[in-house]
């Protein structure tokens, strides 16, 4: 299904709840170089259970904390036990960067005078 959906991990929900996460990292260690068989392996006996997750309350500086304290590459947004989302690495640098430049746009037309 990531192949397919071209993802890096998919949240794994049960009765409506957020139960886990699973990763292509998950997929290769617990699976491809243990010599697992892809067919006999459950989902439930290789995902991530303790999920690092995000309200929307989180900065964007402090979702970088959060992935970088915890090796992690994705954070799912819940309100309460509603999941709303997931953020990855790769949205959270993109806003780091749009900002970034938005910021140095600013600056150059404070600086130049125009």
């Amino acid at each position: 299904m990531m192949a397919e959906k071209s993802v890096g991990a998919l949240l794994v929900v049960s009765d409506g709840k957020l139960v886990g996460i699973i990763s292509e990292r998950d997929y290769a260690r617990k699976v491809v170089l243990q010599q697992r068989s892809s067919n006999d392996t459950f989902v439930h006996e290789i995902m991530t259970g303790s999920v690092v997750t995000v309200t929307l309350d989180h900065s964007i500086d402090s979702c970088m904390r959060l992935i970088t304290e915890h090796r992690v590459r994705h954070l799912p947004v819940l309100a309460g036990d509603k999941l709303l989302g997931v953020i990855s690495i790769g949205d959270l640098v993109n806003a780091i960067i749009t900002d970034q430049a938005e910021t140095i746009s600013h600056l150059h037309t404070y600086i130049s005078g125009t």
